[in-house]
């Protein structure tokens, strides 16, 4: 019987969506039960050190098709974002979307090959990538750059908390749930907060030329006082089991393989 490549990804974007979901429930409870901080990075291993090799190869599936959907809709606009603009934005934000997770998947490998090898290095990754960029020429522009960009992001996610836009990308039966706006609201908003902390943080890198005050997801948690602390990571929580809503309730537009495959094929010297 021949498979439907579309639908087989698909299902295995839903399942990214899910394993997203299991990385910030995994840093919410972290701060909630012992006050340990971690990125998603960090998260990864804390799972991979429960789960084993089996959740490894499950999230990386996930992460693998999650990230080739999200890249797909910035090519090929398979989530039908409107025209101008906002639209080029939107499928901007898949593009970097896309990415982030294929790097998560490429991460989970790592730590598939490196099993049973010992802990994580120490040492902030995003401070070492700080210090690598200033080394580099315009590197305090680089900097500058990318902790704006993570400021306009924040900003982003900060805006869909307050009117919602996220309902629409799910089932209508399910959007119109007051506990799917108000988990989506809370996680968004927590995302939103740290996304602004770490662009304040490699902005101001960038102007001192100091890669020490460079920051991610693990600083920016680290920096917040109580009650802030717990209140963010119950957002986080909420926003994994947002993730987990849409890995059963988003509408997914298939991404069309065949018809790309049987265009680039057309395409061809014969």
């Amino acid at each position: 019987m021949r498979t439907d490549p579309s639908g087989a990804l698909t299902t295995f974007t839903r399942l990214g969506f899910a394993a997203r979901g299991l990385l910030y429930l995994t840093i919410g409870f972290l701060i909630l039960r012992t006050g340990r901080t971690e990125d998603t990075s960090g998260a990864l291993s804390v799972l991979a050190e429960g789960g084993g090799r089996t959740l490894l190869y499950v999230m990386i599936a996930g992460f693998l098709a999650y990230g080739l959907w999200r890249l797909s809709d910035a090519a090929f606009n398979i989530e039908r974002h409107e025209e101008g603009k906002k639209g080029l934005a939107e499928r901007g934000g898949a593009a970097a979307s896309g990415i982030v997770h294929l790097f998560l998947a490429w991460q989970a490998i790592r730590l598939v090959q490196h099993a049973g090898s010992g802990g994580s290095s120490g040492g902030s990754g995003t401070q070492e990538g700080a210090q690598t960029a200033l080394q580099l020429p315009g590197g305090q522009l680089m900097l500058v750059v990318a902790g704006l960009v993570l400021l306009i992001v924040g900003a982003v996610q900060l805006k869909k908390a307050w009117k919602a836009e996220f309902l629409k990308h799910l089932e209508p039966s399910v959007a119109h749930q007051p506990w799917a706006r108000y988990t989506g609201q809370g996680g968004y908003a927590a995302r939103g907060l740290v996304f602004l902390i770490s662009g304040a943080f490699l902005t101001a890198a960038g102007f001192k030329e100091q890669a020490g005050e460079a920051g991610g997801m693990e600083e920016a948690l680290t920096w917040l006082t109580s009650p802030w602390d717990s209140i963010v990571a119950v957002g986080l929580i909420l926003f994994g089991l947002y993730s987990l809503i849409e890995a059963r309730f988003r509408v997914i537009n298939d991404v069309p393989v065949d018809g790309l495959a049987s265009k680039a094929r057309s395409k061809l010297p014969i």
